[in-house]
């Protein structure tokens, strides 16, 4: 069975069964905790979290998943690889264990001409969590599972939660025996290769308390809703049912092998090493297709490192292979004809993918060779001190600046007799992604190659930056990129990024967002500068728009910043580190930057703290900070040795590298940074800062959001005037306000409730009379007809079931009301023990009802629920409904 196959059979499956088809979400994760989509329960968060209200009961999708901390194991076993789908099916407060479990048994085991995967179920063993009696209980007595193949295991195997207070609980594991030649016998307790995990079932039915790691946290009590999180691995049930060793060899992998083969003549099978290789590169390849085709670029940072990561490993594996040119592209060709067919987009997406796959490979067969003589040159120094070991500095810096894997640096220099300090590279690369800001470095380099501008600092030197004293200069065009390229000139409408050899224009850093302005070349040319960025050290690039004429490299030009935007966005880096300052007295030296970017008038401040910070405390903060303000505290800047500025008790700010000598901003003596942004020359300039809040943005992250000047104040004015308007309308001061409104809250509360318990009770009045209606239909006691227009969801469930219930004397029932609520159909349908006796399911009946609503539905067989966009079938729907019956009684 091919994998688009099983793709489709999963999803018509749960469609068939009342589950909204939701399409996979990109890879690009929507949370602020993630930089991709690790699981296929990522998009549905929000519900299991209670953040939102879920639009649907049951829901399923097929989803795009990516996760690299095994990245150094895939190629080397059956199971490990950074793309995969998962295929999910979710329950929102509707079915629970039994469903579930019954669900996942009739997929997996149902004949493959009836719908199913046709498992056998003789080969396949359950998990289930220690003290999960229930679950045990159906597979064994419910499904039929022999107890011999049903094993316990802990909260590390079999308990589920995010890692964080909020929605845990139990799973139970459904694994298939690959035969003994895959191990020894003993069930996934002993042997996890043979007997392989294919779909996890997670019953969300607690709520955990705080604590680390999968085992020690409390558990706090029941959840007032209990959900269903299940997944199972799309590649792994492919190997299954295509009889292949691993997932290497299924069908959209396989053909990535064999053009791997072709264009390095190395045969897969021949040998472990190759295969490896070879593996690595299929896995990577078909990762770094999905994370282009989603929007990710290469990058040294976030989302960019790791598909930068991931396909100079494939580059590399294919040279190990024995490649000598360009394999990118009809390795990505292969990837699309395979997978376009689950995922058109790539199809549609396919020349922007290679585009910017090959601009990468490019880069990278230029640092490789660059690269090469970066380490000869670090063997033949630390040979000459005598060392036996490349330091982690070395390998880091051929890492982050020629973008050699460490790896790579471990063979090459094993070849020259030295080993690697790796310990000492994998500290430096963690303090890195700390300092990182997720996507940074792809907003900086554009689509540009990042030799391109090495080449430019090689052929002019550094950018003269005189930005600090002066908004104009005389300068000269050194370099132009085109659409990444070098170019030579560029005429009126090109997008471009210009190098001058001195300019007055800020480059992004430090939090500060870059300048902008014009450029005006003696030849009449002007260039709107949009932003300006340092991709590389001591490389200013301004990047924009040519507005009028055509600007040459070499042209005199005069470039001059917006003075009034750098004003404004200096008065909000001033104001930041005030901020800083302040929170660190309040809360102490753990409120660390972990983050900032300062904006005209504005700017955001992320800090570590494991808790919300107090209104009061934010309210002295602020206080604190505006006094600072009224003190007319001078700001000034200079330039020191690093060890000076430590103890001098300057604060490092997030994010930036230093060098022996740094620039130290002061302001009067309340704050000492080491800064490279722009500032005002006296805290009055500032006028006022006011902050408008702050929240969590991750784990012991919170984020502070300000404005500052005259955008300060005209948020205070505006807020002056509502609450003139409240107290206006309320008739108090507005000291009065907060309880005055709190009054009105609750007097409004409690009418709702009110109309809430009047409206049940009109509701539930009828069901005498429509108990009453029923209209015998080959001795069933049938029910139907439309209830009032805003019947909730809940007050129609209970009048169904209500009505049911006042059929008394043994008769079959069958109820089926109807009701329109915010402009959409619904239904509620119960039967009674007798009615289900005659074949009569509440399920199968909303299933017709909703279809003739243009919809869908379903439930237990007792009780049902469906809907769908046209009211004005209801009529058709209960016609459908009496017709079923009748066949299904006669």
């Amino acid at each position: 069975m091919e994998s688009a196959e099983i793709r489709r059979r999963w999803l018509s499956f749960f469609e068939e069964r009342g589950h909204t088809v939701v399409p996979s979400a990109s890879l690009i994760a929507d949370d602020p905790t993630l930089l991709l989509v690790p699981a296929g329960m990522v998009p549905f968060k929000p519900y299991f979290l209670g953040e939102v209200k879920p639009p649907f009961p049951r829901a399923t999708s097929v989803q795009k998943c990516v996760r690299t901390p095994d990245i150094e194991e895939v190629g080397k076993t059956t199971r490990h690889g950074t793309f995969f789908q998962m295929c999910g099916n979710f329950s929102f407060g509707d079915y629970f264990k039994e469903g579930a479990i019954k669900l996942a048994w009739e997929l997996l085991t149902a004949p493959q001409d009836k719908g199913g995967y046709g498992l056998d179920p003789e080969r396949l063993w359950i998990t289930v969590y220690k003290d999960d009696d229930e679950a045990e209980q159906i597979w064994r007595d419910v499904i039929g599972v022999p107890a011999e193949r049903i094993q316990r295991l802990g909260m590390k195997d079999n308990f589920w939660s995010m890692g964080v207070p909020g929605p845990c609980g139990p799973c139970s594991e459904i694994n298939y025996d690959r035969g003994p030649e895959f191990g020894v016998e003993g069930g996934p307790a002993v042997n996890d290769e043979r007997y392989v995990e294919i779909w996890n079932l997670v019953f969300m039915q607690y709520e955990r308390g705080e604590g680390t790691g999968k085992d020690n946290f409390e558990i706090l009590g029941d959840l007032p809703s209990k959900n269903i999180d299940t997944g199972l691995g799309l590649e792994r049930l492919a190997m299954i049912l295509q009889d292949v060793q691993n997932m290497y060899e299924i069908d959209t992998s396989m053909a990535v092998i064999k053009k791997a083969t072709e264009l390095t003549g190395v045969a897969y099978g021949d040998a472990h090493a190759s295969d490896v290789s070879l593996r690595v590169v299929t896995d990577h390849m078909r990762t770094a297709t999905m994370l282009i085709g989603d929007g990710v670029t290469p990058g040294n940072e976030g989302r960019g490192y790791v598909l930068r990561r991931i396909m100079r490993r494939a580059i590399r594996n294919m040279r190990l292979l024995g490649a000598t040119g360009p394999v990118v592209k009809d390795l990505i060709d292969t990837v699309i004809e395979m997978m376009g067919q689950q995922y058109p987009e790539l199809v549609t997406d396919r020349e922007r993918i290679e585009k910017v796959a090959l601009a990468e490979e490019a880069a990278f067969l230029k640092t490789l060779k660059a690269g090469t003589n970066i380490l000869d040159t670090a063997v033949t120094e630390t040979k000459a001190a005598g060392g036996t070991t490349l330091s982690g500095d070395k390998a880091f810096l051929l890492h982050d600046t020629w973008g050699f894997p460490i790896d790579l640096t471990l063979e090459m220099a094993a070849e020259q007799g030295l080993s690697v300090d790796e310990e000492g590279f994998r500290r430096l690369m963690k303090e890195q992604r700390e300092r990182a800001k997720a996507d940074a470095q792809s907003k900086k380099t554009g689509h540009a190659d990042l030799g391109a501008y090495r080449e430019i600092a090689d052929s002019a030197g550094a950018t003269d930056f005189i930005g600090y004293t002066d908004t104009e200069a005389e300068s000269t065009v050194v370099g132009i990129l085109v659409d990444g390229v070098s170019s030579p000139a560029a005429t009126e409408g090109d997008e471009i990024e210009i190098v001058l050899d001195r300019t007055p224009f800020y480059a992004e850093g430090g939090g500060q967002i870059g300048d902008t302005g014009r450029i005006r070349t003696d030849s009449g040319a002007v260039i709107e500068v949009r932003d300006t960025q340092k991709p590389v050290p001591g490389v200013y690039v301004h990047k924009g728009v040519v507005q009028v004429g055509e600007v040459t490299v070499g042209a005199k030009a005069q470039a001059s910043i917006d003075s009034r935007r750098r004003k404004a966005i200096a008065r909000a880096h001033s104001a930041t580190h005030l901020t800083h300052q302040a929170l660190r007295d309040a809360l102490g030296p753990t409120a660390a930057q972990a983050g900032s970017e300062n904006q005209p008038g504005r700017f955001r401040f992320d800090f570590g703290s494991p808790s919300a910070v107090p209104t009061t405390v934010m309210s002295d903060v602020e206080q604190k900070i505006n006094e600072v303000l009224a003190r007319d505290l001078d700001v000034h800047a200079e330039i020191m040795g690093i060890d000076e500025a430590k103890k001098q008790g300057a604060i490092a700010e997030f994010g930036e590298k230093y060098g022996q000598r740094v620039r130290v901003v002061t302001i009067g003596d309340f704050s000492k940074e080491l800064c490279g942004g722009t500032h005002v020359h006296n805290t009055a300039q500032l006028g006022l800062v006011k902050l408008l809040g702050e929240s969590s943005i991750g784990s012991g992250v919170r984020r502070i959001e300000a404005l500052v000047g005259v955008d300060a104040y005209n948020f205070l004015a505006r807020e002056h005037t509502v609450v003139n308007q409240l107290t206006e309308l309320l008739k108090g001061r507005p000291e009065e306000l907060p309880e005055k409104v709190a009054g009105m809250l609750g007097k409004l509360k409690d009418a709702e409730k009110e109309i809430e318990k009047f409206r049940a009770e009109k509701v539930l009045q009828a069901a005498a009379g429509l108990a009453e209606s029923a209209r015998d239909v080959h001795g069933i006691a049938v029910v139907t007809g439309q209830v009032p227009d805003g019947t909730t969801p809940d007050d129609l469930r209970k009048l169904v079931l209500d009505v049911r219930g006042r059929i008394r004397g043994g008769r079959a029932a069958v109820v089926a009301l109807f009701t329109v609520n915010n402009g959409k159909p619904l239904t509620v349908i119960a039967t009674n023990d007798a009615a289900r006796e005659r074949g009569l399911k509440a399920g199968e009946l909303v299933r017709t009802a909703a279809k003739t609503l243009g919809g869908g539905g379903g439930g237990k067989p007792d009780v049902a629920q469906g809907g769908g966009q046209n009211a004005a079938a209801i009529g058709d729907a209960v016609e459908a409904v009496e017709r079923l019956v009748a066949e299904t009684a006669k």
